[in-house]
């Protein structure tokens, strides 16, 4: 059998540590009767969750992380390189998402994608004509306080919408810049209705806010739900994010992580994958296969234009997660 001379002792058992309801459970059904591995999968909110754990000791054998969360895990030495000879279906993985995760895995030795997807505005076309919102400077707009402005409780995601009109790398640390992106959020911090991250889609679908900072995936959810709503990415740009399957260091199961990756890249799992998540799959056969008013719609498979103005987040170092963490302090005022 392919992988059974990288198996450790506990060859039924696949410790996976995931975000939560972020994995069709038939997928794992349907792993577990093939290869009579058991999956037990624990899960976490965020990636600060995740690596706090990990790196205090807890073991496990596969870990969903994203792109800077990656980067920080690579430093720490708390990864293992994955060996794709082992992972046949590799070959669909698309590789100008390779390319990107590439940025906080040089080589691609360590991750390999699971999906990706960007930052949008999304919006209630009764309240706000379709099609006039082309800028993250639409969210300052006074016109929409009435109806709801939600922008999200996230240091990296808000303050990438200031950097961006601005002109000023996502990633800095330059204590200007970063007085700069507060001063601009102050302007526009009173007419904020709330700060949200999962939350804002509900608000959008139940009209509850006229517009709202969200993630790509949402986007197919909230139209499903509410054909009241337009999403754009504007014309300033967006950030990247992917979400990676990583082999811990301290794995006791490799074999089976790597069997399940494998099973993951299979272009029916990845299809299955977009149709219970909403984002994009880094995978060419099961993109292939999606329904043709996916593929044509621009705002989930972007154009390379739009791709090209789509930065990376990256880790900044203990010092720079600290120096942010001080300037959020200072615009939320907590």
């Amino acid at each position: 059998m392919l992988f059974s001379a990288c198996g450790g002792k506990n060859d039924k058992t696949l410790h996976f540590f995931n975000y939560g309801d972020y994995l069709e459970e038939s997928l794992i059904e349907k792993f577990e009767k093939e290869t009579g591995i058991k999956v037990k999968q624990d899960t976490f909110d965020t990636n600060e969750d995740m690596f706090e754990k990990v790196a205090g000791g807890a073991e496990y054998d596969l870990i969903v992380a994203a792109d800077y969360t990656i980067e920080k895990m690579i430093l720490n030495d708390m990864l293992q390189p994955i060996d794709l000879g082992n992972i046949p279906n590799s070959k669909y993985l698309d590789q100008d998402v390779m390319a990107k995760v590439a940025v906080p895995d040089p080589g691609n030795k360590y991750a390999v994608p699971y999906t990706w997807g960007t930052m949008g505005i999304m919006y209630n076309t009764k309240v706000i004509p379709e099609g006039s919102i082309t800028s993250w400077r639409d969210l300052w707009n006074e016109e929409y306080k009435a109806g709801g402005i939600e922008m999200m409780n996230s240091v990296r995601d808000t303050f990438m919408v200031a950097e961006k009109i601005l002109g000023i790398d996502m990633n800095t640390t330059n204590e200007a810049d970063l007085q700069r992106v507060v001063d601009l959020l102050m302007e526009q911090k009173p007419i904020v209705q709330a700060w949200k991250n999962d939350e804002a889609r509900d608000d959008m679908v139940d009209e509850n806010a006229a517009i709202a900072m969200i993630y790509s995936g949402e986007y197919v959810y909230c139209l499903d739900n509410n054909e009241n709503l337009a999403y754009c990415i504007p014309e300033e740009g967006s950030y990247i994010w992917f979400d990676c399957f990583v082999i811990p260091k301290n794995a006791k199961n490799v074999s089976a992580a790597e069997q399940f990756i494998d099973f993951m890249m299979r272009p029916e799992s990845g299809v299955a994958t977009f149709d219970y998540l909403g984002y994009p799959i880094p995978n060419t056969a099961a993109t292939a296969m999606l329904d043709k008013e996916y593929l044509e719609d621009e705002n989930i498979f972007l154009p390379q234009e739009v791709l090209d103005k789509c930065g990376v987040f990256r880790y900044l170092g203990k010092e720079g997660d600290e120096l942010l963490n001080t300037y959020w302090k200072k615009y939320k005022g907590n």
